[in-house]
This record gives structure tokens, C-alpha cells and sequence, in this order.
């Protein structure tokens, strides 16, 4: 069965490029974003490695582990590393996932055998520090993915899970957030001293929150 948003994401031992890991104790409290890979030595794959290793500050930041997954194995992984560090300028330092069983991937769902039959898809989930799925995306093996985007998605998942806001679409951090229909105007005027700007009787708009 595919994990839902709100599920609780399966806990597993795994062994990493970094060490093993038990993945409720390694995400210690913190959000999580597991991504998986179709398999090692590929040109997508060797690219996205590339291009969330760039952003892992970013996400180290924003208080977010990083964690990939590819069903090949840990010696495969370690020449992979080599050659992707060599190819794309870059330390890499996310540990991966080694799952030659696909134990993991089943139990992520992430092997669609109407696009591939026997490698997972590119599945990425946002995990929260309770382990609830909070996002979920799949993109074919064919489609690298936009890792910058997936910080945007992070921004508004942790704005949105501490203030009761929403955000636009295209939204960036600074940018200003919708109060939720479920706040009255009465109440938005205790919170949101600053005042907000009214667009139609369910669109108010408001500063973000976490900018005072």
C-alpha cells in the first residue's frame, strides 16, 4: 500500500554510505527528506546527486537530513560516489542507501513496474519530526527533479505547521501568506496586529509571520 500524507513513515535499518542507520533514530527529531534513485551509474541520478549535494547546506539550515536510496550496493555506491564527485565538482556527503533487496523500496512503494519493472521511480518524501509523511512527489526515470523546489515545498511546510496560514502559489520565504479561512477576522485581529489586505471574502493576505 502507498504512504498517504499523515502516515507515518516505516521505520527501517538500512546501510549507508556513511554507516548504518536505524531511520527513526537517525532522523532524531528533525525533518527528513528520503529520495530514491532507480540505480547507481545513471545520468539523471549522477546529475541530482549532484545538484542536492550543492543545496545541502541549504537544507542543513533549515534543520532538514537528507537521505537517498538506491537499490545497488554499498560497493557499488562507493565507486558511484567517486565517479559523480569526479563528474560534477562536488563533495558528496548525503548518505545513500544501499537496498539490493528492494526491502526498502517495497515498503516505500517505490517500484512502479508500469515504468519500471524492477528499479524504483524517483519517489522523494518530506518527513516530519513526528516521521508523518508531510509531502510526496514520483517522477519518472527519465525526468530529473528540482531540488530547489523541494526547499520551497520545506519553507511552507514548517510556516504552515506553526502558524495557521497558507501559502500562494509560487510563494518564496518573505513573500506574503493567506490566513486560513478557519481564522475568523476577529481573531486574525488579535494576531496579525499589522493588518491585512482583503483580495475577496476568502483570500485575506497577510505578512509572514515569522519576519516580526
Amino acid at each position: 500500500m502507498s504512504l498517504r500524507l499523515g502516515d507515518i513513515a516505516p521505520d527501517f535499518d538500512a546501510q549507508t554510505t556513511l554507516g548504518p542507520i536505524r531511520f527513526h533514530d537517525w532522523t532524531a527529531g528533525q525533518w527528513c527528506v528520503l529520495f530514491s534513485h532507480p540505480g547507481d551509474f545513471t545520468p539523471v541520478c549522477t546529475t541530482e546527486m549532484g545538484a542536492i549535494s550543492r543545496l545541502k547546506g541549504e537544507f542543513d539550515r533549515r534543520g532538514v537530513k537528507v537521505l537517498g536510496l538506491s537499490i545497488d550496493t554499498l560497493e557499488r555506491h562507493a565507486q558511484w560516489v567517486h565517479e559523480i564527485e569526479a563528474t560534477q565538482g562536488i563533495r558528496i556527503r548525503i548518505p545513500l542507501i544501499a537496498d539490493p533487496d528492494r526491502g526498502i523500496a517495497t515498503l516505500y512503494d517505490m517500484v512502479h513496474p508500469n515504468t519500471a519493472s524492477n528499479v524504483p521511480v524517483r519517489t522523494l518524501f518530506v518527513i516530519d519530526p513526528e516521521h508523518r509523511v508531510r509531502l510526496t512527489s514520483t517522477y519518472p526515470p527519465t525526468t530529473g527533479r528540482n531540488f530547489s523546489e523541494v526547499l520551497r515545498a520545506i519553507d511552507s511546510l514548517k510556516l504552515t505547521s506553526e502558524h495557521e496560514v497558507a501559502t500562494p502559489a509560487n510563494w518564496e520565504r518573505g513573500d506574503d501568506v493567506i490566513i486560513l479561512p478557519s481564522v475568523s477576522d476577529e481573531d486574525a485581529g488579535r494576531r496579525y496586529h499589522c493588518g491585512w489586505r482583503v483580495e475577496n471574502s476568502s483570500l485575506r493576505y497577510v505578512k509572514d509571520p515569522t519576519l516580526r
